[in-house]
């Protein structure tokens, strides 16, 4: 009996395929039509025949005779399909050199890349992404984003519309191009992860399947750019975010804090690869704005509580990451850090230079984070109406009706509980083997960052207290790592 085939081998396959076909024909929009058919003559066919000697090099050929059919059947197509022939070799017809394995991870990249052009709104890069890369239906990708078919349909057409009429080539760019293309194709990524994690409307807190899938191409572009260190920063982020899943939810779907969530149902292995990833990507020169993320999230994951995350240090991380990175998350995020690090009253001064920033005020964070520094000041009726503005502008079910039951607790008692604030989305839990707070840390090995020199990739440490430097020891994911003297 043939055996089965393999559930995410087509899955794999469909973007190497549709790349070799775009590389050589162009036609993005009829290329992936007759790959889909090639897919589904492999999952017709392959069950009983047995899945071929080269799965690639069988879909690519049947992928290109159904184009051909299909360019053939359009009048205005038939030129340029003739003039193309006729610019290949015979030999070339069966496409020998699309079916070597460095030509199957340079379609991907560069599809990857096409699928994020610049003249694309960041929108309709996912959906193109989802669709073309990640091998997602119309269908499919519509009921994550909670749109109708009809509209996501008319986005993707766009998108290929679009690309087809910008002329761009079926190659990586180059040069300070090329680096601009895989900076938006890593954003791409990790706004799917994003609505995936913390789902911006509808009724559920979270999309597995979104966060599964941009883990999935993370994955994929880090076997693409092993060298690519925010490649890797990207995908540790994503799993040591990933990890802490299981315990982000309770029985009714609703959000848990943080600082309420049982530690135990972190998924050690994501957390264990996740630091591994991020520690090979620290130890090499200055860190770009993903591999600060992956750090700060190591941070959390490698505290036993609450109660002993090493705040200091990430607000020192938080300042490198704004250095580099104007996000007003980012100095939300700093604002909550310096709050547990110097009190609520040193939060809030930095949240009133917020007030104006439109990019952060129009959502819920903000107002989320307010509400429970102004309740860890003590002020809770100003506390209480920060809780309900933030309902006010929360998009999803689980997050309004969180913020509305805090609202109703500080009108019904006035306990005061001092947590990481809910609004605090980046704070990112993960798992570490050592506790700089456990007493095997002595105040000679417990550190935070002091400064980055901005002309060198080494680093300035002091001891939280001794108040002086002291000599490296050893590479740690909540210490970026200095060289060996």
């Amino acid at each position: 009996m043939p055996p089965p085939v393999p559930e995410d081998l087509l899955r794999q396959l469909a973007p190497q395929v549709l790349g070799a076909l775009v590389r050589r024909f162009g036609h993005f929009d009829t290329a992936e039509d007759a790959v889909q058919e090639a897919l589904l003559a492999a999952a017709t066919q392959w069950p009983a025949e047995g899945i071929p000697a080269s799965p690639r090099g069988w879909l690519i050929t049947v992928a290109s005779r159904r184009l051909t059919d299909l360019l053939r059947a359009e009048q205005a197509r038939r030129r340029r399909e003739e003039t193309a022939a006729r610019q290949i070799p015979p030999g070339q017809w069966q496409y020998p050199d699309a079916d070597a394995l460095v030509g199957a991870a340079d379609d991907t990249l560069i599809l990857l890349v096409l699928c994020c052009h610049p003249a694309l709104s960041p929108a309709s890069q996912i959906a193109l992404t989802l669709r073309a890369v990640g091998g997602l239906s119309t269908t499919e990708i519509a009921r994550a984003f909670l749109v109708p078919e009809s509209t996501m349909t008319r986005r993707i057409t766009r998108a290929k519309q679009t690309v087809k009429e910008s002329g761009a080539p079926f190659a990586l760019p180059a040069g300070p191009e090329q680096a601009r293309g895989l900076a938006i194709v890593r954003h791409a990524l990790y706004l799917i992860f994003t609505e995936g994690y913390a789902a911006t409307s509808g009724s559920g807190l979270i999309r597995p399947d979104l966060s599964a899938e941009a883990i999935r191409l993370a994955r994929i572009l880090h076997a693409l750019l092993p060298d690519d260190r925010e490649a890797t920063g990207l995908l540790a982020l994503m799993l040591l975010t990933d990890a802490r899943r299981p315990a982000r939810t309770g029985p009714a779907g609703e959000p848990i804090p943080m600082a309420d969530q049982d530690r135990s149902r972190w998924d050690a292995a994501l957390i264990h690869e996740g630091v591994a990833l991020v520690t090979s990507a620290l130890r090499h020169g200055p860190p770009g704005p993903y591999q600060l993320q992956a750090a700060i999230a190591a941070i959390h994951d490698e505290a036993a509580s609450a109660a002993g995350t090493d705040w200091p240090q990430i607000v020192a991380l938080y300042e490198l990451l704004l250095q580099v990175s104007d996000n007003p998350v980012t100095a939300l995020n700093h604002a909550v850090a310096v709050a547990m690090t110097r009190g609520p009253g040193a939060g809030l001064d930095l949240l009133a230079g917020l007030e104006g920033d439109q990019r952060i005020v129009a959502g819920h964070r903000f107002h989320a984070v307010r509400a429970h520094l102004l309740e860890m000041a003590g002020d809770q009726a100003s506390a209480r109406d920060s809780y309900l503005e933030a309902a006010s502008h929360a998009g999803s079910l689980p997050h309004q009706r969180y913020l509305n039951a805090q609202a109703t607790r500080l009108s019904a008692t006035s306990s005061l509980k001092t947590t990481v604030p809910f609004g605090y989305q980046n704070a990112i839990p993960g798992a570490m083997s050592e506790k700089p707070n456990s007493p095997s840390w002595g105040p000679r090995r417990r550190w935070s960052l002091a400064r980055a020199r901005s002309t060198s990739s080494r680093y300035a440490w002091r001891s939280l207290s001794e108040k002086k430097a002291v000599p490296y020891t050893r590479v740690s994911i909540w210490r970026l790592a200095s060289p060996r003297q």
